[in-house]
C-alpha cells in the first residue's frame, strides 16, 4: 500500500499541471451543473414567485404542489396539447437522428476520399461557416428565403415546379422539412469534424495493404474506413438519442409563428410560454424535469442497446 501511495504521490507531482488544469474543469462542472440542481425544489412548489429567494425561509416552507409535489408533473400529462407538443417534438427529433444524424458520416467519408488538399480545404471551410452564425441570423435569412418573393420561391417558380410564390413559414405541414433541413445545412460541416478526426487516427498501413491486395476505393471504405470510426459513429448516437427530446429552442423560436404553431410547439417552446409568458414557472421547472428524466432513461437504453450490439458505450 505504501509504495503505491509513493507512485500515486510521485505521478501527482510529476502531472501537478495537467491536475491543476483538471481539477478547475471540476470546480466549473460543480458549481455550474450540480449546484443549480437545488433548483429542482421549484418544480415541487405550490407556486414559485422570481422575487422569492429560493434560500430563503419563505421558499423552504412555501407550500409543496398538491399529489405529494407531483401536481405539476400530473398536470402537464393530462394537458390537452400534451399529445401534440410530444408529437412535434419526437416528429423533429427522429427526423433529425434519422436523416441528419448520417450526413456528417457520408461527408467524412468523401472529404477522406479528396486528393487535392488545396479543394477539399475550400469545401469543409464553407461548410464550416453556417455554424459560426447564430440562428437568429440564419433565421432571418430563411425567413426571407422562404417567403412569397423570396430566392427559394423564385428558383422553384422558374423552373415550374410552382405556380406562384409560396409562403413555407405559414404552412404548418412544411416546418418539419424546414426546421431538419436548415438543420443539416447549419451543422453539417462543424460536425464532420468529429469523423474527420476519427478517420485520421487509422493506421495508413492497413489502407496500403488493401490497396496492394487489389481492394477498391469503395471496399475500402465499406471495411477498413467505416468499422474504424464505428466506436465515435455509436457514443455521438448514444448522446443522440438522449437529446431526443432537445428540439433546438433557438431555432425553432426564430422560424415559429402562429400559422405555423401546429407543428412548431414543441416542448421547449411550450415551456417558455407557461414560464415568460403565464408566469408558472413552477408548472415550467416541472416540464424541465420531466424532460432531463426521460432523456436520463433514453440515455440509459440506448447505451445499454449499443453496448449489446457492439460492445461500444458510455458507461
Amino acid at each position: 500500500m505504501g509504495r503505491q501511495a509513493n507512485s500515486f504521490l510521485h505521478r501527482l507531482k510529476r502531472e501537478k499541471y495537467l491536475q491543476v488544469m483538471a481539477v478547475l474543469g471540476l470546480i466549473w462542472m460543480f458549481i455550474f451543473n450540480y449546484l443549480p440542481m437545488y433548483g429542482l425544489l421549484v418544480a415541487f412548489k405550490k407556486n414559485f414567485r422570481v422575487t422569492q429567494s429560493m434560500f430563503s425561509k419563505e421558499f423552504l416552507l412555501s407550500p409543496w404542489a398538491g399529489y405529494g409535489g407531483f401536481a405539476h408533473f400530473i398536470a402537464f400529462i393530462k394537458d390537452p396539447e400534451f399529445v401534440s407538443i410530444l408529437t412535434n417534438t419526437l416528429g423533429i427529433s427522429i427526423l433529425r437522428l434519422v436523416f441528419v444524424f448520417p450526413l456528417p458520416i457520408i461527408f467524412a467519408l468523401f472529404l477522406n476520399e479528396l486528393h487535392s488538399n488545396r479543394f477539399k480545404r475550400t469545401v469543409q471551410t464553407i461548410s464550416y461557416l453556417p455554424h459560426f452564425l447564430s440562428w437568429v441570423v440564419l433565421g432571418g435569412i430563411l425567413t426571407t428565403w422562404l417567403s412569397d418573393t423570396g430566392f427559394i420561391n423564385e428558383i422553384l417558380v422558374k423552373f415550374g415546379i410552382l405556380k406562384q410564390g409560396t409562403t413555407f413559414l405559414a404552412y404548418p405541414q412544411y416546418f418539419w422539412g424546414i426546421v431538419v433541413v436548415s438543420s443539416a445545412w447549419k451543422e453539417l460541416g462543424w460536425s464532420t469534424i468529429i469523423y474527420l478526426a476519427a478517420i485520421a487516427g487509422i493506421d495508413q498501413e492497413i489502407y496500403e495493404a488493401a490497396e496492394l491486395d487489389g481492394v477498391t476505393r469503395f471496399k475500402r471504405i465499406w471495411y477498413i474506413t467505416l468499422p474504424c470510426m464505428m466506436g465515435t459513429v455509436t457514443i455521438l448516437f448514444i448522446l443522440a438519442v438522449g437529446g431526443l427530446l432537445n428540439s433546438n429552442f433557438d431555432q425553432i423560436l426564430v422560424l415559429w409563428n402562429p400559422l405555423n404553431a401546429p407543428r412548431s410547439n414543441v416542448i421547449d417552446i411550450y415551456t417558455y410560454n407557461v414560464a415568460m409568458r403565464s408566469m408558472r414557472f413552477s408548472y415550467a421547472s416541472a416540464i424541465g424535469f420531466f424532460k432531463s428524466v426521460v432523456a436520463f432513461g433514453l440515455l440509459f437504453a440506448a447505451n445499454k442497446v449499443t453496448k449489446k450490439l457492439n460492445d461500444v458505450s458510455l458507461f
